[in-house]
């Protein structure tokens, strides 16, 4: 994997958004690296590119993350929120 070429699929503002980002697109198999600045990450700033997270994946697989990020779901959608209805 490391021979990929990786593309950037979404900026995030903070290791908490890109953490969020990047379970969802790991979530459809989709393997994901984040690139970041440390300082940021340290300090907790998300000002003037601080604190901005890079979500990279194979750019094989860039189409389908972008696809997978534009999606939004309502609660009605979620798998698991009909299995907490029936308990």
């Amino acid at each position: 994997m490391e021979d990929e070429t990786w593309e950037v699929v979404h900026f995030a503002q903070g290791m908490v958004k890109a953490r969020i980002v990047s379970g969802r697109l790991e979530s459809e198999g989709i393997p994901v690296k984040l690139r970041y600045e440390a300082l940021g990450t340290i300090y907790g700033l998300t000002l003037d590119g601080l604190g901005e997270v890079k979500v990279l994946v194979p750019a094989e697989e860039a189409s389908r993350a972008r696809e997978v990020l534009s999606r939004s779901y309502d609660e009605e959608e979620l798998e698991w929120a009909e299995e907490k209805e029936d308990r």
